[in-house]
């Protein structure tokens, strides 16, 4: 009965669309109107949301965001639409999308994440996008493209920024040839346009099912999340998802089963890699990748608050695919290796299929009491052998989040000092000494690694990376004043790893970010904005190894400064 696991999965979801009634299905653009997912979040810590939202299964959907549990109306996404035609008998509407302009500006070197179509790049960006909704009974289309422009000046990436064949040879095995994750996008402007967070839809809420191409986010995280934030651009994919929380008697339930086309970024290597080492990298199959992948989220009945969830996906180059159900389907096979090795090989079925797989749990709790939250998610990028190794090396090729945010009451009516801490390991455990793991988001057969168009779909920090992040700020509504620190460590798995020169202790890259945020709402217009000082420590893993004393060698630190706004107007 194993082999129809899947069907009866399918048949649960459909099951929960008998009944049910047509809805909206607008959705809140995820990472365009940071200021109002934000106020949606802070109402269940104040014990005033309606909804019951686990804010794991993201963008979310508008109409269960009306008014808070004392009847008081707040600021609202649907605020920002302006109806062009409503037309109740034929259950008809048009409504125009708010025009969003999101601006940043890196003056030494790339910075930043959570950017949507955003690059990483140097000098000025800019990304633009505006559009309409329509909606007649079920049926909603969502039309919201982005244009993107990048300056990209030019700047030493790790390609090429040292003359030592070692280091070279490293890098390109051990990074770039296992993942399509470029320092820069080319050596000239970049200009990129796309459907952004466009979709259309059929809906029976609180079913929704569609073609897509929005940014979607899995988990718990505000910083970063395993398996799927809005680093990279959205891409093609059919949804199946709740709407809203769904009650099934011993709880609420929420989900989301994805299908989706994953694309390469197509950068060639940087003309300022010198012709001897060349030879060590590796062009990328000419080939998209199958994505496939579902979240499942719980709400106890008996536990008020508390969400528990699941998250898993596969990714395979379209070549290497089978044809069956199952390879289309491969999120409800085992979850384990046992009795899947190959007798004549002595090679496990799952790696003969050259797919690259991950997996995350997570739970949220909210307090209301304590106007609070904790959160936390963990992740193997490699399934178990079974159980009892599952119990032996639970840490093996693991990655994990954990974070909180409380806030503060001030005397002022709706005023709060909101402070919140979150940190995120992805750096390989020690059990890599000992069995071999390939780090987060990057595979030795799926070469273009879990990204699209050349960016992380996880967290944006990126393979081996490890970031600790503190925020405080003044909170009332859509408006906040606040700073920020970061320490991020870049890519120790590369460090640790390599086998080479590469190795050692003085080689650590990490930056340490001050920012400053400010979010405010005027009229007709919401800003975003973010200035932030990065002081980065052995800028691209950089040493100038002169001869002296082991600590006392020249160091190569950089300065950076990354300036971000981003405007909505709403007509």
């Amino acid at each position: 009965m194993k082999k129809y696991r899947h069907v009866n999965s399918a048949l649960i979801l459909l099951l929960i669309m008998l009944g049910a009634r047509t809805a909206h299905s607008q959705t809140v653009p995820l990472g365009l109107l940071e200021n109002v997912e934000d106020q949606y979040r802070r109402l269940q810590l104040l014990g005033k949301d309606t909804t019951g939202n686990s804010f794991t299964v993201r963008p979310l959907t508008l109409p269960t965001f009306d008014h808070d549990t004392d009847g008081n109306s707040f600021y609202t996404y649907k605020e920002l639409l302006k109806p062009l035609f409503n037309n109740a008998k034929l259950n008809m509407q048009i409504s125009a999308l708010p025009v969003m302009l999101q601006q940043q500006y890196n003056f030494k070197a790339p910075f930043g994440m959570n950017d949507n179509s955003m690059v990483q790049s140097r000098g000025y960006q800019a990304a633009i996008s505006a559009g309409f909704f329509f909606r007649w009974g079920p049926l909603s289309v969502q039309l919201y493209p982005e244009y993107v422009y990048a300056q990209n000046k030019s700047f030493l990436g790790p390609e090429s920024n040292v003359n030592e064949s070692g280091f070279q040879k490293a890098y390109a095995s051990y990074i770039y040839n296992k993942i399509d994750n470029p320092s820069s996008f080319g050596e000239s402007a970049y200009n990129k346009f796309s459907w952004g967070q466009s979709s259309v839809r059929l809906t029976f809420n609180p079913i929704s099912l569609g073609l897509s191409n929005e940014n979607l986010w899995w988990g718990p995280g505000i910083k970063n999340s395993l398996l799927m934030s809005n680093t990279a651009s959205g891409f093609k994919h059919l949804t199946l998802n709740t709407t809203k929380p769904v009650d099934i008697y011993l709880g609420k339930i929420e989900g989301q089963m994805i299908a989706g086309k994953l694309e390469s970024s197509g950068i060639d290597l940087p003309s300022t890699v010198r012709p001897e080492y060349r030879k060590y990298y590796t062009n990328k199959p000419d080939d998209w990748r199958y994505f496939s992948g579902f979240i499942f989220t719980y709400q106890p009945k008996w536990i008020p608050n508390l969400f528990l969830g699941i998250d898993r996906s596969f990714v395979i180059y379209r070549k290497d695919m089978g044809k069956s159900i199952g390879d289309y389907l491969p999120i409800f096979t085992a979850l384990e290796k046992q009795g899947g090795v190959n007798r004549e090989t002595n090679v496990y079925q799952e790696d003969l299929k050259k797919r690259d797989q991950y997996l995350s749990v997570f739970a949220r709790w909210v307090m209301p009491e304590s106007k609070a939250e904790l959160y936390t998610e963990f992740g193997r990028n490699d399934h178990a052998y079974n159980i009892r190794d599952l119990l032996s090396e639970p840490e093996h090729s693991r990655a994990y989040i954990l974070g909180f945010r409380k806030l503060f009451a001030l005397r002022s009516q709706d005023e709060y000092i909101q402070f919140g801490f979150e940190m995120t390991q992805l750096e390989l455990s020690k059990t890599s000494n000992l069995r071999p793991t390939e780090s987060w988001y990057s595979h030795y057969q799926v070469t273009d690694g879990y990204t699209n168009r050349g960016q992380i779909l996880g967290a944006g920090i990126g393979p081996g990376s490890n970031i600790q992040s503190t925020e405080v700020s003044w909170v009332k509504g859509m408006k906040r004043i606040g700073f920020t620190l970061d320490r991020l460590v870049h890519n120790n798995d590369f460090l640790y790893n390599t086998n080479s020169s590469v190795t050692e202790v003085r080689r650590h890259w990490i930056d340490f970010a001050f920012g400053a945020n400010f979010g405010w709402d005027f009229n007709r217009f919401i800003i975003n904005s973010n200035l932030t000082y990065i002081r980065t420590l052995n800028n691209q893993w950089l040493i100038d190894n002169d001869g002296s004393f082991y600590w006392d060698i020249p160091k190569v630190d950089t300065n950076n400064l990354h300036f971000k706004v981003g405007l909505a107007y709403k007509w």
